[in-house]
């Protein structure tokens, strides 16, 4: 291992306590999210929207769990502008994506059993339209779930991340 790789991944590491309960912390605030959307602002769905929740809440945990290592990564000894630029960008965008990879999973589970066995062509078709259907589903109909609550717990966040990094 060459010199100095090792406290560069030591770096990566967060704190246990501040991964894993920032991770909850911000599933529960895309949850959050989502339940003001369909409340306050009448985007109500369907009879689906505790599943939805859910979703929302769990694809915030994984990108929480998966931003804070990338955040650490670019942001060792920055200024806090960049800092702030960090946070909001990988945390908004490993988030969202997050959220619509659990949604295409499980837009992909309640389609499988009309999918050809596992191992033929017609599956794989089947599996990259079934979830390309689903990404463009989630962006049409899903990321104005996430506004604007979480766009200001991500603002609130990230300046917050960037005034402690100083």
């Amino acid at each position: 291992m060459p010199e100095g790789s090792e406290s560069f991944i030591a770096r990566l590491r967060p704190p246990k306590g501040f991964w894993l309960g920032g991770a909850i912390g911000w599933g529960l605030a895309m949850a959050l999210s989502f339940q003001l959307s369909i409340h306050l602002f009448g985007r109500a769905t369907s009879s689906h929207d505790l599943a939805l929740t859910l979703i929302y809440g769990f694809g915030g945990m994984l990108g929480w769990l998966v931003a804070l290592p990338c955040i650490r990564a670019v942001t060792y000894k920055a200024a806090p502008q960049a800092v702030l630029a960090a946070w909001l960008l990988l945390l908004g965008v490993v988030s969202v994506g997050a959220i619509a990879g659990v949604y295409a999973l499980q837009y992909r589970t309640l389609y499988a059993h009309w999918h050809a066995p596992f191992p033929s062509r017609i599956w794989v078709y089947q599996q990259i339209f079934t979830t390309a259907s689903a990404l463009y589903q989630f962006a049409v109909l899903g990321l104005r779930h996430l506004m604007p609550t979480g766009l200001v717990l991500l603002l609130a966040l990230s300046i917050l991340m960037a005034r402690r990094s100083r």
